[in-house]
C-alpha cells in the first residue's frame, strides 16, 4: 500500500529532520551551542570567547559571591537533590521559607513554588480551566501557556497581540460564556521586548467579567522601586487574579512560582499536578534564589545600570537605522528582513565576539526573523561600545 505523508505516528519526525536539514545547511549552531561562561556575561561559545548578549540574566547574579556561598551551604546540608515532589518529600525548609518570603515580597498570603516556570504556567493554567471553560490568549505568548491551555481541554481562542479592543470583541461574543473564561497576558513580551497595556487589559477583563492571569518571567526583578515586576508599578496587582513567574531570569536560578492577592491558592497545592508529581527543586538552587531575591530588594542600583545599559544599546542600534521591535527595555530585537540574512549576520555578530539569539521562523512571533539580545546590569560600558561596534 502507498504511504501518505500524515498518516503514521511517526512522520512528525521527517518533519523534525527537515526543520534540522534547513538550520544544518547554514552551517551554523545556533541551535544547541555549548556555552562555557567564564563569569555572568563572559564566556566562550562553540570555543570561541564572547560577551553574553543573549541570555536573560538581567541582573547578573549567577556569578553573586552571596548566592554561589547559599548554594554551596545548602548542598552540604540537605545534598543535592530533593528526590521526591512538594507533595512526597520534595518540601524542605528551604522551600517554605522562599515561598515565605515571596509572599511577603509581592504582599501576599501565600506563594507556590514549582520546579520550574514552565511547570508554573503549565500546572495553573490546566488546573484553572477545564473543557467547560474558555481561555483567551495574547497571540505572542510563551510555549508553557500555549501547553497549560491546551492540556486543560478549554476552548482556545487568540486575540490580537497587546490589543484591548481586540480582546474586548473577542470577550463580548462569548455570551454568558464569558464568566468562565481565563484571558492570559504577559508583562514583558521575551521575543519583542514589548510590555503589556496591562491597565487597558484589566479594564476589559473586569468590565466582561472574565478573569486575567499575567506572566510576570521577564520584568520581576528589574521593575519598580523593589524589583516586585509590572503589575505592582502599574497599581494593578489587585486588579490581577493570578501571576505566575520565574526563577531563572532575576533570580539566577531555576524554578517557577504561583501567586494571587485576590485568591487563596493554597488548596490547590493537593491539585495542581506539575506540582504534586514532579521533583521539588534541588536545595542548592532554592538557597541560591533565596539569596537573589534579598539583593536584588535592596540593590535598586543593579536595576539602574540595567536600564542605562538597555537605553544606551537601543539609542545606538536605532540610530544606526536597525529596525527594533519595541521601545527600550533589557530585550532588544532588530528585525532582519529575511532568515539568510538573520543567519548571516548572527554567525558574523559571533566572529566579533558577541553572542545574541537567533530567532527564525516557526519560532518568532509574526515569522519575524530576529536577532534578540538581553541586556545584563553586569554588562560594562566596554561591553556595551563592543556590542554596538559589533
Amino acid at each position: 500500500m502507498q504511504h501518505v505523508p500524515g498518516d503514521d505516528l511517526l512522520d512528525k519526525l521527517e518533519v523534525a529532520k527537515d526543520f534540522k536539514l534547513k538550520i544544518d545547511s547554514f552551517n551554523i549552531k545556533a541551535i544547541g551551542a555549548t556555552f562555557k561562561p567564564h563569569g555572568p556575561v563572559h564566556g566562550t561559545v562553540n570555543g570561541r570567547p564572547v560577551i553574553f548578549a543573549g541570555s536573560n540574566n538581567y541582573l547578573g547574579l549567577t556569578y553573586n559571591k552571596k548566592c554561589i556561598k547559599a548554594a554551596q551551604k545548602a548542598i552540604k546540608k540537605y545534598g543535592t537533590g530533593t528526590t521526591g515532589s512538594r507533595l512526597a518529600n520534595g518540601s524542605y525548609n528551604e522551600h517554605v521559607k522562599l515561598e515565605r518570603e515571596l509572599a511577603k515580597f509581592l504582599n501576599t498570603d501565600s506563594a507556590m513554588v514549582f520546579t520550574t516556570g514552565y511547570m508554573a504556567n503549565l500546572g495553573a493554567i490546566s488546573y484553572l480551566a477545564s473543557p467547560k471553560d474558555v481561555i483567551m490568549l495574547d497571540s505572542h505568548c510563551h510555549s508553557s501557556i500555549y501547553e497549560g491551555a491546551k492540556l486543560s481541554g478549554a476552548e482556545i481562542y487568540l486575540f490580537k497581540h497587546n490589543d484591548p479592543q481586540d480582546l474586548d470583541k473577542k470577550l463580548k461574543r462569548l455570551g454568558p460564556k464569558v464568566k468562565r473564561t481565563l484571558v492570559v497576558v504577559e508583562s514583558l513580551y521575551s521575543m519583542l521586548g514589548d510590555f503589556c497595556p496591562l491597565k487597558e487589559m484589566c479594564d476589559v477583563v473586569e468590565e466582561n467579567g472574565a478573569y486575567i492571569l499575567l506572566d510576570d518571567a521577564h520584568s520581576f526583578g528589574i521593575m519598580g522601586e523593589e524589583g516586585q515586576g509590572l503589575a505592582y508599578i502599574l497599581d494593578c496587582q489587585d486588579r490581577v487574579d493570578f501571576i505566575t513567574g520565574t526563577f531563572s531570569k532575576s533570580l539566577a536560578s531555576i524554578g517557577g512560582f504561583l501567586i494571587s492577592r485576590k485568591h487563596d491558592i493554597e488548596p490547590l497545592r493537593s491539585q495542581i499536578k506539575s506540582y504534586m508529581f514532579t521533583a521539588s527543586n534541588t536545595p542548592g538552587t532554592i538557597a541560591a534564589a533565596r539569596k537573589a531575591l534579598k539583593i536584588l530588594k535592596k540593590n535598586d542600583k543593579l536595576r539602574d545600570k540595567l536600564w542605562t545599559n538597555s537605553t544606551t544599546v537601543h539609542k545606538a542600534l536605532t540610530e544606526m537605522g536597525f529596525k527594533l521591535g519595541a521601545r527600550v527595555s533589557p530585550v532588544i530585537a532588530a528585525v532582519m528582513p529575511d532568515t539568510g540574512m538573520a543567519v548571516r549576520s548572527w554567525t558574523k555578530l559571533l566572529s566579533y565576539g558577541v553572542y545574541t539569539n537567533l530567532v527564525i521562523p516557526p519560532g518568532a512571533p509574526k515569522n519575524l526573523n530576529l536577532l534578540r539580545l538581553s541586556m545584563s546590569a553586569q554588562h560594562s560600558k566596554d561591553d556595551c561600545n563592543c556590542i554596538i561596534d559589533a
